[in-house]
């Protein structure tokens, strides 16, 4: 089963440049422009599939502040890492306090992007029963 990380940024150059900085890993990317299509990639993709989402702040329709609160009720399991153009400390604190991974500056340094997933999956896979595989 290939393991999939969904890439949620309303900005097509960003996406594109996530897939490009996790190129070489063990991990396809689902992409959605919005929190909105976001969830129904989710409600639509074989969810045991995707170990990590990778989620925009500022975005159309859902916001990220929506979409992340949604993917804690909804599918829990699935870590989220937020990448954010806009830093902001108070909403950093406010991210972690729900449940989000880690909290990255755009732009981001492969190196810890590509860390912030595979701490991602190796969370997932702990509450999954699934063994990481990196």
């Amino acid at each position: 089963m290939k393991r999939k990380i969904l890439v949620i940024d309303d900005e097509a150059p960003i996406r594109n440049t996530i897939r490009l900085q996790l190129e070489g890993t063990d991990y396809d990317i689902v992409e959605a422009e919005d929190g909105q299509k976001a969830i129904e990639v989710l409600n639509n993709e074989n969810i045991l599939e995707v170990v990590a989402i990778i989620c925009d702040v500022r975005m159309p329709k859902v916001n990220g502040v929506e979409a992340v609160a949604y993917f804690r009720e909804n599918y829990a399991g699935i870590p989220v890492v937020v990448l954010t153009g806009y830093p902001d400390v108070q909403l950093a604190v406010d991210f972690m306090k729900v449940g989000a991974v880690d909290y990255l500056v755009k732009p981001v340094e492969k190196e810890k992007l590509v860390e912030a997933v595979r701490k991602a999956a190796r969370q997932h896979s702990m509450f999954s029963g699934a063994q990481p595989k990196l």
